[in-house]
Formats: structure tokens, sequence, C-alpha cells
């Protein structure tokens, strides 16, 4: 049997020691859309290695992606099918899962800059259609559903909030280019919590700030992505602004145990900030990306050339982290620790 690498073997491990009640998932059977992306894929990595690390537990894990061999890609020490039953369709489509269910967590949409802006349709589609068709599924089978949402729902942050909370709500364009996304997750908790109010369904939402670590993509279109390819190629880090824009950065670890807090403990129909609180600039990013891999002499930061005036630099504020602390989450791993993880696996 294929095992995890280390850095993932501690990380899952690291999930499997917090004080949840992980019994209440013995026998269970679990669906997991976007299974072959970096959130939902590290929720099944979690799932499968409770499984290994407590046989008893028997709990039947159902991996929904378009892709088969992209999910084997994502996934490569897990037997599949075997520990993992992979479903291969798109989210929007009615799921003809025969088996029973109870648990479903909905992590399926294009979630990078990069690919909501090139497929703008099949984002909202993901977030839309496919939750809908989900939350049929979650009342047929009687399922609890979790419903991976965005900080992106909040707008644009009119009132400059440091600390936004879960009924801070700014505007949206609804012709912005982004749209796509912040809208469409928006309908898609309108969903969540019109299925909870008319069938009674138990579906939760968790708001999902800036989150990294080891399986994200480097071709993403993020700053922490680009920053990491520039670091391992050897490559002059080039900015698009001064640096100084700041962003809350949660190991990706700590974001999928804050998602087991909310399952568990969290309460139906309502919605949960899952992030950092610290903020970290751009430029200070970098320079701690290129000091934990030992190339300061290597690389260099320096801003990318613009015509213009440079635009204006303001903070994206972090979540106001309250109503999640009350069940007992906080994020654990510094950016020190997590970009060093983040490095060990990439290399």
């Amino acid at each position: 049997m294929k095992t995890p690498d280390s850095i993932l073997a501690g990380d899952l491990s690291g999930i499997l020691a917090a004080p949840l009640p992980w019994e209440a998932l013995y026998g269970r059977h679990i669906l997991v859309t976007g299974a072959s992306g970096f959130i939902g894929g590290h929720v099944v990595e979690a799932l499968a290695w409770l499984n290994r690390l407590q046989p008893q537990a028997n709990l039947h894990v159902y991996a929904l992606a378009r892709d088969l061999e992209k999910l084997r890609q994502r996934m490569p020490w897990l037997d599949m099918p075997g520990e993992v039953t992979p479903l291969i369709q798109d989210v929007t489509q009615p799921c003809g899962l025969a088996a029973p269910l109870d648990f479903i967590i909905h992590a399926a949409s294009p979630a990078s800059p990069k690919d909501y802006l090139q497929r703008p349709v099949d984002t909202i589609r993901a977030n839309t259609d496919g939750t809908g068709a989900l939350l049929e599924l979650a009342l047929e089978k009687q399922a609890r559903f979790l419903f991976l949402s965005s900080g992106a729902v909040y707008g644009d942050n009119p009132w400059q909030t440091d600390a936004i909370a879960e009924g801070d709500f700014g505007r949206e364009d609804p012709l912005a280019p982004r749209a796509c996304y912040g809208e469409s997750k928006r309908l898609a908790e309108t969903l969540c919590r019109a299925y909870h109010t008319q069938y009674g369904v138990d579906a939760r939402i968790a708001r999902i700030s800036h989150c990294y670590g080891p399986g994200m993509r480097l071709d993403d279109g993020r700053a922490i992505s680009d920053l990491l390819a520039d670091v391992l190629h050897n490559r002059d880090i080039q900015l698009d602004s001064d640096g100084s824009a700041s962003r809350p950065f949660c190991y990706v670890s700590d974001t999928v145990l804050g998602l087991f807090h909310i399952l568990f403990q969290g309460e139906a129909g309502h919605a949960y900030n899952v992030g950092e609180t610290q903020e970290t600039s751009i430029l200070e990013l970098a320079e701690k990306l290129i000091a934990s891999a030992g190339k300061a002499g290597q690389l260099m930061v320096r801003p990318k050339a613009r015509s213009g005036p440079a635009p204006a630099v303001r903070s994206a504020g972090h979540f106001n982290i309250d109503k999640i602390r009350a069940l007992g989450w906080a994020p654990l791993t510094s950016l020190d620790v997590g970009l060093t993880r983040l490095l060990q696996a990439n290399t």
C-alpha cells in the first residue's frame, strides 16, 4: 500500500488529532465533490487517512470529479477504486449514486481567478446548478450538507472593515468580470438556506479565505502560487505593485479542520468564516518564501514595469472568526511554518 509523503501524513494526522467526535463518521457514507481540487482533495485525503489510522471507522468515501486521471494524479497514494470510490461526472448533473449518503461536502467550483475569469459560465453553473442538484440529493438521502463558499460573497468592503464578520456585506457589480464567482456563491448560499427553511435540509456553509499549502497548483493565478513558482524555478520575482497589499493566508490543514468543526458542531442554516486573522503583505510573503527556500542570494524582488499611475492599494481585510471560535476552531499553523512545509512538499 502506498503512503503519502511525510509532510502530508503529518498534516493529515494533525487534523485527526483534534478533539472532535470522529466516531460520528464511523460506518458512514460521505460524498465529496471537487475531489481533484485543492481543498476538496485534502478533505478526501483526511477521510481516507482516518480509515487507515482507525480501520474500525469503515468510512465509505465517494470522490466526485470530472476526470479520473486528474483525480488519481491529485491523490496518487490512494487506492482508487478501493479506499475511495470515484464518481466521474459533472457536478451540475444529477448524481445517480444508489448507496445511502450521510454527509455531502460540496467543494466543486473553479476557485482561482485564472479559472473563473476564463470559464465564467462553468463557474456559475457549478455554484448554482451544481449546488441545487446536490441539495436535492441531500433532501432525498437525508444527508447533512456542507457548502464551501468564499469571502467573495462579502463584496467590495466599502467600509474598509478590518475584521469582516458574517453579516458585513458590501456591493457587487453583476457585470464585473469577477462577479461570476462572488454572485454565484451568494446564490448558492441562499439555496442552502432555502432548502433548510422549506425542506429541513441540514445545510451548513463555510466561507473560506486565502488558503495555501501542499497540493495547490502553481499556475492558478494567485499571488502566492506565482511567487512559489518563481522561487522553485529560480526566477526573479516580479510583483504587480509595490507589494504593500496584504492578505490573510491560512494553511490548508487548518482550513480543512475548520470544515470538520462546522460539519460536526455547526448549526444548520448558518455560515461560518474560516480563515487566518493575521495579514501579511505580498512583499513580506515574497521575502518569507525566499528566506524559507534559502535562496536570498539568487533571487531579487522588483516591481513589474508599469505604464501610468499605480493603482490604489488597500488591505483586503481579514475574517472575524468569533463565530467559529465558539465551535473550538482557530488557525494553528504560522505562516513561517506553513511556507516551510509547502516548500518541502514541492522539492
